[in-house]
């Protein structure tokens, strides 16, 4: 064993220990190693000097003058990114063990050579730094989750609820059916669940089911023998055994045959899988998280999708709303994406004008928050000046008359002017409530429909009533809903 192949340069490491003898020698060999040693001989100290710094890695006693050193990892006093090495005497083992639950990477059996260290500590630093590369994709799954909103503050709660009952269930969690239109981030909210539930250290296989070729769907899902078909020359696994103790995220689950369909719900019920032309069944644990655009209850009820999955897969229900159902979340949402697209050009932030602001929140995104992504940087990268405009949404925003006339067909070509005139002024805001009524009493989406600001629509609905025109309507003359 060399020391030497452990190199502990510009590592911060704290060393509790209240044997003299033991401490002067581990501290000779840690310095030798390359790294700086603070030492501590009770619990206090430890704690004392956590709070003024982070630590690398930590060798701790098990039993102290003080304490028990797991005292501190009950605590959760060292950073998630430190690397806690227990030391303890043989008839102390259950409690490393315990210490290895509360998250300590290793432990060493007193007594021990001090040259055991390298070893030990290259161990705890290989899975320090699995730890940390797990927590670097579990940020990234949140962030890519983006920012959770007023309108999403229900779905932010029936996520935490579904991981924390993840957290509870012994054996495999429940399916998620996830539904949402094009680009809502259904495979984004997929990620987060399973970066952030217990299966995060395992796989998490994604399937777009629509791009399955029909002939070879069966066999891409739960994998073949050899001989199994022409050009099954050897066996091959599925994605389902490829998901086995992870999650198999299923995207656009309505594209699979009926029969196929059949064989999921076999498997997700029995938690086995039968590979093409095998004789004997496997045993499969999976999570399954699936997706679709599309209304599943109304495709089971029209015999589009197999009921009994429908029932089995509708459990854990998320709907992810349409951008345009998001109000002011949608300025939000942008200013976050705009943040990754600036480090990504590595341009200098700029701002929203009021002007584009209007244009994010007045358009109707048929992409979602993907259409969203692309007209960001798109104005990244083609705007010049201090602010961004969003000058390309006036091409295809409603009523901005680049569009064509094809908005206009609306309008009654029969309509007759009442004799004694016709008050404009209380037919906009008749129409104005029309559009809300029709938008749920969505601002944004009020506005998109009429074509016009939204600080319009507040100034005609805060303008008080008299100020609106006077005079009698005749709503069989001129009821603009009939316009």
């Amino acid at each position: 064993m060399k020391q030497n192949n452990m190199n502990l340069a510009g590592m911060d490491l704290l060393l509790v220990e209240d044997d003299p003898l033991l401490r002067r020698q581990m501290a000779v060999t840690l310095e030798q190693l390359g790294g700086e040693v603070f030492v501590a001989v009770d619990l206090k100290t430890a704690r004392e000097l956590r709070r003024q710094m982070d630590f690398d890695i930590v060798l701790l006693d098990m039993n102290l003058p003080d304490g028990l050193g797991m005292d501190l990892l009950r605590e959760e006093l060292f950073a998630p990114s430190t690397g806690v090495v227990i030391m303890t005497a043989n008839s102390n083992v259950q409690h490393a063990v315990e210490a290895m639950r509360l998250g300590a990477l290793d432990y060493l059996v007193k007594p021990f050579n001090p040259l055991e260290l390298p070893l030990v500590l290259a161990r705890a630093q290989r899975a320090r730094q699995s730890n940390r590369r797990e927590d670097h994709r579990r940020t990234e799954a949140g962030q890519e989750a983006f920012q959770f909103g007023d309108a999403l503050g229900d779905l932010k709660s029936r996520l935490d609820k579904i991981i924390a009952a993840d957290q509870r269930i012994a054996g495999t969690p429940p399916p998620v059916l996830i539904e949402g239109e094009t680009g809502t981030g259904k495979t984004t909210i997929a990620r987060w669940i399973h970066h952030h539930g217990a299966r995060s250290g395992n796989a998490l296989v994604e399937v777009n089911c629509s791009a399955l070729p029909e002939a070879l769907a069966e066999a891409e899902l739960f994998g073949h023998e050899r001989g199994a078909f022409t050009d099954a020359h050897a066996a091959r696994m599925g994605l389902f055994e490829a998901a086995h103790e992870g999650t198999l995220f299923l995207d656009e689950l309505p594209s699979l045959s009926l029969a196929l369909q059949a064989k999921v719900l076999t498997a997700i019920e029995d938690q086995m899988i039968r590979r093409v032309g095998a004789r004997k069944p496997i045993a499969m644990d999976v999570r399954i998280i699936a997706a679709t655009s599309q209304d599943l209850k109304q495709l089971a009820a029209s015999g589009a999708f197999r009921e009994d999955l429908y029932h089995r897969l509708d459990l854990y229900r998320l709907r992810l709303p349409p951008l345009r159902e998001r109000g002011q979340d949608i300025l939000r949402l942008a200013e976050d994406l705009l943040g990754r697209l600036y480090r990504k050009h590595r341009q200098v932030a700029r701002r929203i004008s009021r002007a584009g602001q209007e244009r994010l929140l007045t358009y109707p995104w048929p992409g979602n928050v993907r259409e969203l992504a692309h007209e960001l940087e798109r104005a990244l990268v083609f705007e010049e000046g201090g602010e961004l405009d969003f000058r390309q949404l006036l091409v295809n925003v409603p009523g901005s008359g680049k569009e064509g006339d094809g908005n206009q067909d609306w309008f009654n070509e029969r309509f007759l002017f009442p004799d004694q005139g016709f008050h404009i002024e209380k037919a906009v805001l008749r129409m104005i409530r029309h559009a809300l009524k029709q938008s749920r009493d969505n601002m944004a989406g009020a506005a998109r429909l009429l074509g016009v600001p939204r600080d319009y629509l507040r100034y005609r609905l805060e303008k008080p009533v008299e100020e609106q025109g006077s005079g009698t309507e005749r709503p069989g003359r001129c009821d603009p809903e009939q316009q």
